[in-house]
């Protein structure tokens, strides 16, 4: 097409110079040829300076793309892995209720200020304790938030660093279970509420397990709580007579058949 383009415009250029030899009033052919050609300068200027454009986008993308997937990879590859404990220990903290006590298998982070390679998040093992770098296995069981922070305080400034400011937030509790049997509709093991680490009301407690079925006897409720066997008279409580009872992690909770 550009060959053919070319050839055009030469022979318009001839036959500009050669104008008096051919008047252009006096040849029809002529003036056709004229129009002709000239329509075909009008879509050769239409078309180049697009196709130039395009030329000019294409050889200017690739190079940038390349570029762009060039400096991804780095970035991608960067990525932290599943399990980081940084990345845990930014995990929102649990609102726990004053006084708390930690105990087996919660889920906390220890930050130190400034130290960034000290952040750690993990459960507290069977027995209570937690691995924190420097200082090693540190038994936290059975402390609030508070006195825990103090005891990673104290190990850390003993020996490794100067007047430390220790942060020791709860980002979840262990999980806590209780069991309803007896004359309930849906006996079984539950799990604590989350909002209700400590324990949950009786009443609750049974509502999870479904209610009383027809022949239960409210007043007649044994608690399980380690060794100890509890007698509780849910009637009574259901009139708001007597103080509320709560079910704790572990309990296990039998509702008594009626006699009659």
């Amino acid at each position: 097409m550009t060959i053919r383009l070319d050839c055009e415009l030469r022979s318009l250029s001839s036959l500009l110079r050669r104008r008096r030899l051919i008047p252009f009033r006096r040849t029809k052919s002529a003036r056709n040829l004229v129009k002709r050609r000239f329509a075909l300068i009008g879509f050769a200027l239409a078309c180049f300076p697009a196709l130039g454009l395009a030329q000019t986008g294409s050889s200017a993308t690739t190079p940038t793309s390349q570029n762009e997937l060039t400096r991804s990879a780095p970035d991608s590859a960067s990525t932290s892995t599943p399990g980081n404990s940084s990345n845990t220990s930014s995990a929102s903290a649990v609102s726990a209720p004053i006084g708390y006590q930690l105990s087996a298998s919660d889920l906390i982070a220890v930050e130190v200020f400034g130290e960034e390679d000290l952040k750690t998040a993990a459960r507290l093992n069977a027995e209570g304790n937690v691995s924190l770098p420097l200082v090693g296995s540190v038994h936290l069981a059975s402390l609030t938030l508070k006195q825990a922070t103090a005891r990673v305080t104290e190990l850390y400034a003993r020996d490794y660093l100067v007047n430390p400011r220790v942060n020791v937030t709860l980002l979840g509790y262990a999980k806590r279970r209780f069991t309803v049997l007896g004359q309930v509709n849906r006996p079984g093991s539950y799990e604590m509420p989350e909002t209700s680490p400590a324990g949950i009301d009786l009443l609750e407690a049974i509502a999870m397990a479904g209610g009383y079925t027809r022949i239960a006897a409210p007043e007649r409720i044994s608690v399980r709580r380690r060794d100890q066997l509890l007698k509780v008279d849910a009637k009574r409580l259901a009139r708001g007579d007597g103080h509320n009872f709560r079910v704790e992690s572990g309990d296990t909770v039998t509702v008594g058949e009626s006699i009659f």
